[in-house]
């Protein structure tokens, strides 16, 4: 966390939350959600300008309820979640990069969505990966050993009653790929997709 945000926390404690207004998309874009956007349920603007997002990246934390937001100074600038709290890409120097340009280090666990998009889990961070990515995963994907292309893939995925090993190649290692459907993501991991305030 930036210091000039603590200073502000520090001399404005009690800065109401707010929420709706920020989202995080499914390919890691920060994306600011007006009076508009949040009635119509639209994704909202694209904040392109590097150093807000930066500012966004390193001030992104999480509460004891798994609801993400942006300590944004004082307050807390609630985040709706299109997917996961964070998005991965592949890197050439580093193999997976979150948005937040953190490096995933390890992947301790795997999994195939229903629509096709791997997550990863790195420790408490669950990272779902770009879609744009997905064409270069797919060659680290084995089936019962063997390479697997996107049909093979798919057919798995579709039938839970097919008890091949899909495995995910890193590093010299084989991590265990099991499905998991898009609404099971919240639940199974913990995070708040889209928060709310606490009842009163």
């Amino acid at each position: 966390m930036d210091d000039i945000v603590k200073q502000a926390m520090a001399k404005w404690p009690n800065v109401p939350h707010c929420y709706g207004w920020l989202a995080l998309d499914a390919r890691g874009n920060w994306r600011m959600r007006d009076e508009r956007a949040q009635k119509l349920n639209l994704a909202g603007d694209r904040i392109g300008n590097a150093a807000l997002a930066g500012f966004i990246n390193r001030n992104y934390l999480c509460d004891a309820q798994g609801r993400w937001y942006f300590q944004n100074g004082p307050q807390r600038v609630y985040v709706k979640l299109e997917a996961t709290p964070f998005i991965a890409r592949t890197d050439p120097a580093h193999g997976f990069v979150l948005h937040t340009g953190e490096a995933l280090k390890t992947i301790d666990a795997a999994w195939l969505s229903d629509n096709g998009l791997l997550i990863f889990q790195d420790g408490e961070k669950v990272a779902q990966i770009d879609d744009r990515d997905m064409a270069q995963c797919l060659a680290s994907l084995h089936i019962n050993d063997e390479p697997c292309d996107d049909d093979r893939l798919l057919a798995w995925l579709a039938d839970p009653s097919d008890g091949s090993l899909v495995t995910f190649e890193i590093d010299a290692k084989h991590v265990t790929v099991g499905r998991i459907k898009r609404i099971e993501l919240a639940d199974k991991f913990g995070f708040a997709s889209d928060p709310s305030p606490e009842p009163s």
